[in-house]
């Protein structure tokens, strides 16, 4: 199998914090890697890395075959890069900014005002590539940024957190040019907080925190790990609720959670399900809703680092320089 990306113990240092402590990637051709965890756990540092804009401390790492400290330009010739905020230019138009990446990626001025239509085109940016990107939606500037990082035709786009600020219909529509791309053959990155975003797109998954992998595998995989799937009972009469909690405790020894007036627990044996449906008929106690399902991606993270993905108790280091 060929890989697009590789790393092997990667090292970041900031002073005495580790940015990245010893970090493995593998991420096979034309397949879409998922980088999960909170701000501050790593992820833009090893995007950076990877992208050439940092050195590393420790460790190896190489894109498309080239070493990304002793052949950074050939890197850069095959990669693009869309950052957590947008980096067009405001105050130049749609066209003017993919004009100007074409033209320093060294395209005529006929082929880059050519590429340009044709990415203005498939981000649905036409009909306003000749106004500045100023007077563009968070959405839209968003698609205009991933736009500029696909003029040079990159194998391998690096995607750190491209939805942060988003809103869901935007988000939704730029996961749409991201499995696009994946149809056509690109390899991705995606660094992201946001584990339904994974869910819908990653082929493989890795989750890093406090610099490290910690777990790695496809979603289902992962999903796996808990061992458990999740029981959650709504009943029918609110005021039913806490004979809900404590029929569930008493049949699985483990007081569940309450949340959204349901009763939420994670079961190993399915069997436990039949004994709660009927204490609850014994009680007279209807369910509204009664399902078991497999753990969540944000349940799985729970369960690995003891905090939710999106906890934004970031790494004082990381937001400085990364």
């Amino acid at each position: 199998m060929r890989y697009a990306i590789q790393a092997e113990g990667l090292v970041k240092r900031y002073g005495e914090t580790r940015a990245l402590d010893g970090v493995d990637l593998l991420v096979p051709q034309g397949r879409l890697l998922g980088v999960l965890g909170p701000n501050g756990a790593g992820k833009t540092t090893a995007v950076r890395i990877l992208a050439t804009l940092l050195r590393p401390d420790g460790g190896t790492a190489s894109v498309g075959g080239f070493d990304v400290a002793r052949q950074a330009h050939q890197v850069r010739s095959l990669i693009g890069l869309t950052g957590q905020y947008a980096g067009v230019d405001e105050t130049l138009t749609g066209v003017e900014n993919l004009v100007m990446i074409g033209r320093l990626l060294e395209l005529s001025r006929a082929d880059a005002r050519a590429r340009a239509a044709e990415l203005l085109e498939r981000f649905e940016l036409t009909h306003a590539g000749g106004r500045a990107a100023k007077t563009y939606s968070g959405g839209m500037r968003r698609r205009l940024d991933l736009a500029a990082s696909l003029v040079g035709r990159p194998q391998v786009l690096f995607l750190d957190e491209p939805t942060t600020g988003l809103d869901p219909r935007s988000r939704t529509e730029l996961w749409s040019v991201v499995r696009d791309l994946m149809a056509d053959g690109v390899t991705v990155l995606l660094t992201t907080q946001y584990l339904e975003e994974a869910d819908q797109l990653a082929d493989d998954i890795v989750v890093f925190d406090h610099g490290r992998v910690i777990a790695s595998g496809t979603s289902d995989e992962l999903k796996a790990t808990t061992g458990a799937q999740v029981l959650e009972v709504r009943p029918l009469r609110p005021d039913h609720l806490d004979l809900v909690v404590q029929v569930v405790a008493d049949v699985i020894a483990e007081v569940p959670t309450v949340t959204g007036g349901k009763a939420v627990a994670s079961v190993r044996d399915p069997a436990v399900v039949p004994a709660i449906v009927r204490r609850l008929d014994d009680l007279g106690v209807v369910a509204s809703e009664l399902s078991l399902r497999k753990s969540s991606l944000d349940e799985v993270f729970l369960a690995l680092t003891g905090h939710p993905a999106e906890d934004r108790q970031a790494d004082a280091k990381e937001e400085v320089f990364a």
